[in-house]
């Protein structure tokens, strides 16, 4: 190529690629330019490895409005991109990765923190503050959806001064899982071992809530929680 057809060579563009329907995944940066990537296709397979897709990604998104990205050349320098399968492009706060300080409100059923959008009840009715700088006798485990590497595991928090009643924690379960294939009916580790009791259950350990399908062994841990998220994290003291 001459060195006139270099320098009429596009330049190459910055832009960043999160997960679609993912608001804890800090995004991709990629360097596009015509030498690295002939086709949008070649783009969208670099990218599907590189954010870990659960699926093959084949659509761009723009983050705030959804519109599609229909070719490289629609791409903008600077600027930010959901990937998607065949799926459609779930609206979340993208920009802000889901990472916003964790805040803490009261009312009459304790507790309760907002994580970008998302709510959680770290305590139960047994587990309330008391007035202390901490709360006190509970403990927490987070819980994945069997098969789900879109979503972000769910905090299951316990009293120690409680009795665990096997069958209402599967119910709670059941609650807040919200599994397509109904009733969690096993609480397995990431090893997929299941768990029988609530004496097995470790402070600050993960669990997979699952129905009535076989447990599915998925890099739920390293794909869903990255090490600076607020999962990690879920009460606050007051």
């Amino acid at each position: 190529m001459s060195s006139r057809g270099l320098a009429l060579a596009p330049p190459a563009k910055n832009v960043v690629v999160y997960r679609n329907g993912d608001p804890f995944f800090p995004g991709r940066k990629f360097v596009v330019n015509q030498r690295r990537f002939l086709t949008f296709e070649a783009f969208l397979n670099e990218v599907t490895k590189s954010i870990h897709a659960p699926l093959a990604v084949r659509s761009l998104y723009t983050p705030r409005h959804g519109h599609r990205v229909a070719e490289l050349g629609d791409l903008q320098d600077g600027c930010q991109y959901v990937a998607a399968g065949f799926e459609k492009f779930k609206k979340l706060n993208y920009l802000n990765r889901g990472r916003k300080e964790l805040r803490g409100t009261r009312n009459s059923e304790g507790l309760q923190v907002s994580i970008s959008g998302w709510l959680f009840f770290p305590i139960f009715h047994s587990c309330r503050n008391t007035g202390s700088s901490r709360v006190l006798g509970c403990f927490y485990c987070s819980v994945f959806r069997n098969g789900d590497l879109q979503s972000p595991p769910f905090p299951l928090p316990l009293s120690k001064s409680t009795p665990l009643q096997w069958d209402a924690l599967l119910a709670t379960l059941t609650q807040k899982a919200g599994l397509r294939s109904g009733a969690v009916n096993t609480l397995c580790r990431l090893d997929g071992t299941q768990v029988s009791s609530g004496e097995e259950l470790v402070n600050g350990d993960y669990y997979v809530a699952v129905g009535n399908e076989e447990y599915k062994k998925l890099p739920y841990f390293e794909l869903l929680v990255p090490q600076d998220s607020p999962c990690r994290m879920l009460w606050y003291v007051d």
